[in-house]
C-alpha cells in the first residue's frame, strides 16, 4: 500500500502558535492574504496561529517557508542573510583595521530601520545587520541584502493574487523577501542567546493585539459590525425564523458585552459570540412560544428552498455540525469542540447529515458541492435590519441594571419579611380553649319545677302569716 509525500513530509519545525501570530504580523500581512496564499479559509489560519491545529505534509512546508520560518535557500549554520547577501565593494570591507563593531554602519539605512523600529522580536529572529564575532573577516566583505524594500513588494504580490481552491500543494515562490527571513530556533541558539531573555510578546494575552487609544465600546463596535449580519443569516438557516435568529444575534451580544473583558482576551471573539447565538437559537424552549411554534415562509428560490428545507429537517446537532464544518470551513477538531461532542461524534453527525441531505438533494452527494453552496448561503447578507451597535450595548446595561433592581428589591422585601416576623412572634406556648359544643342524649338536670302565680302567693301568705297552734293541722269549720 502506497504512502502519500504529504504525510511523510511533516519534519519541518514550526513556531509556537503565538510566534505564528507574531510573524504574520511583522510581515505585514493579514489573515486573508494568509488563507489566499494557502487555499484555506481564514478560520483555519486563526486555528493555526491560536494552537487549535496545525498544518500537515505540504502544507506545513508552505507555511513555514511563508512565515519564513525556514526556506530552501538557508545555510545549516549560518545567519540569515549572510548566505545570501552578494558581495560589498565598499571602502569599508578593503580596510583591514576594520572591526565587527564598526561594519553595521556600512549597511544601508533601510536594511536596519526595521530592528529599530521593532525591538522585541521572537527568539529565532535574527536581524542581518549585526555581524557573528568569530566571523569578522566575512562581515567585512559582505553586506545585507536590502531586504527592508523588498518585504512590502512580496506581501503585495501575495494580496494580489485571486484566491485559490484548496490543494495539497500551495505553490508559494520565495522571493528576494525570504533571504533574510527568521528561521527554527534550534538552529539560531547562539543568536537567542544574545537576544534579551524576558520577552514581552510571551506575556501579551491570546486573541486580537490591543490597539493603544481603542475603548471597549469602539472594540465591540467593530466585532458588532464585523460578525452581526453573518451570524443572524447563519442562524435563520440553522432555524428558518428571522425574528428568532435576529433576537438569538441581540442576545449573543447582549451577554458578549456583559462578559466584555472574557470575550476581549478570547482568542475568537466571533467565534464566542457564535456560540451563544446558536445556543440560545437551538434552545428547545422556543417551543412553547406562539411566534415561534412555525417556520417563516421559504425562498422563492426552488434551490434555496430544497437546501433549507432539508437542514431544517436534520436534528439541531447534525444541523449545527455541518453549518459548521461545511459552511464556514471549520476543522473538524473545532467543529467537535464547538459543538461539545468528541472528534469521532462530530465526524458521524457530519456523514450522517451529508448522506440525508444528499437523499433530499441529490445534486449535493458531492462534499465540495455541498461545501459551495453552504458557504455561497453563509456568506449572503441578510434582509432582516439589525439594530446599531449602541443600541445593543444600551440595552444590555438596561437589562442588567433592571435585574440588579429586581434582585436587590426581592432581597430587600425579604429582608423586611423576616425582620417583622421575628418582631411580632410569640416567646411562649399559649394553649388555645376548644370551642364549646352541644351535647345531646344527656337527661335534664332534676329540680323544682318553675312556680306559678297562685303558687307563688301562698308562698309568700305562709311567710307572712306563720301559725304553729294545732288549728294549723286540723282545719277549722267556718
Amino acid at each position: 500500500m502506497s504512502r502519500s509525500t504529504a504525510d511523510s513530509a511533516s519534519s519541518v519545525t514550526l513556531p509556537t502558535p503565538k510566534e505564528r501570530r507574531r510573524l504574520r504580523e511583522a510581515l505585514a500581512l493579514s489573515e486573508e492574504q494568509v488563507a489566499e496564499a494557502m487555499g484555506v479559509t481564514k478560520a483555519t489560519v486563526k486555528a493555526w496561529e491560536t494552537g487549535r491545529s496545525a498544518p500537515r505534509g505540504r502544507k506545513r512546508e508552505a507555511y513555514a517557508k511563508l512565515l519564513g520560518a525556514c526556506g530552501p535557500d538557508d545555510g545549516p549554520g549560518g545567519t540569515p542573510g549572510s548566505a545570501d547577501a552578494p558581495a560589498a565593494s565598499s571602502p569599508a570591507a578593503s580596510s583591514p583595521a576594520a572591526s565587527p563593531a564598526t561594519t553595521p554602519p556600512a549597511a544601508s539605512p533601510a536594511a536596519a530601520s526595521p530592528a529599530s523600529e521593532q525591538p522585541a522580536e521572537p527568539p529565532w529572529y535574527a536581524p542581518p545587520s549585526p555581524v557573528r564575532p568569530q566571523a569578522p573577516g566575512k562581515a567585512q566583505t559582505q553586506a545585507p541584502a536590502p531586504t527592508a524594500n523588498v518585504r512590502p513588494k512580496a506581501a503585495a504580490k501575495r494580496a494580489a493574487k485571486p484566491p485559490k481552491a484548496p490543494s495539497p500543494s500551495p505553490v508559494i515562490a520565495a522571493g528576494p523577501a525570504r533571504k533574510g527571513s527568521p528561521r527554527p530556533q534550534e538552529r539560531l541558539k547562539p543568536v537567542a542567546a544574545e537576544a534579551p531573555a524576558p520577552w514581552v510578546a510571551e506575556e501579551r494575552p491570546v486573541g486580537p493585539p490591543a490597539v493603544p487609544g481603542v475603548t471597549p465600546e469602539e472594540a465591540f463596535d467593530a466585532l458588532y459590525a464585523q460578525a452581526a449580519s453573518g451570524l443572524v443569516h447563519q442562524t435563520y438557516l440553522l432555524t428558518g425564523r428571522r425574528r428568532l435568529s435576529r433576537e438569538s444575534v441581540e442576545q449573543a451580544f447582549h451577554r458578549a458585552w456583559e462578559h466584555w473583558p472574557e470575550v476581549a482576551r478570547d482568542a475568537d471573539p466571533v467565534g464566542w459570540v457564535r456560540a451563544t447565538a446558536y445556543e440560545y437559537a437551538l434552545s428547545p424552549w422556543h417551543r412553547l412560544r406562539r411566534t415561534h411554534k412555525h417556520p417563516d415562509a421559504p425562498p422563492a428560490e426552488a434551490g434555496r428552498r430544497a437546501l433549507l428545507t432539508a437542514l431544517l429537517e436534520l436534528p439541531a446537532p447534525y444541523r449545527r455540525t455541518v453549518l459548521l464544518y461545511d459552511g464556514l470551513g471549520l476543522d473538524l477538531p473545532e467543529t467537535a469542540a464547538e459543538t461539545e461532542a468528541s472528534t469521532p461524534a462530530a465526524a458521524n453527525r457530519l456523514l450522517h447529515a451529508r448522506t440525508v441531505l444528499a437523499k433530499r438533494v441529490p445534486e449535493l452527494a458531492d462534499p465540495d458541492a455541498l461545501h459551495e453552496r453552504l458557504g455561497a448561503l453563509v456568506t449572503e447578507a441578510p434582509t432582516t435590519t439589525l439594530p446599531a451597535a449602541r443600541t445593543v450595548r444600551g440595552g444590555s446595561e438596561r437589562r442588567a441594571r433592571t435585574w440588579t433592581r429586581a434582585v436587590l428589591g426581592v432581597t430587600t422585601v425579604l429582608i423586611a419579611v423576616t425582620g417583622l416576623t421575628a418582631a411580632t412572634a410569640p416567646t411562649h406556648y399559649i394553649p388555645v380553649n376548644a370551642p364549646g359544643e352541644t351535647v345531646n342524649g344527656v337527661p335534664v338536670r332534676g329540680g323544682p319545677q318553675k312556680l306559678r302565680p297562685e303558687d307563688v302567693e301562698l308562698r309568700d301568705r305562709l311567710r307572712s302569716e306563720p301559725n304553729p297552734g294545732p288549728e294549723r293541722l286540723v282545719p277549722a269549720a267556718e
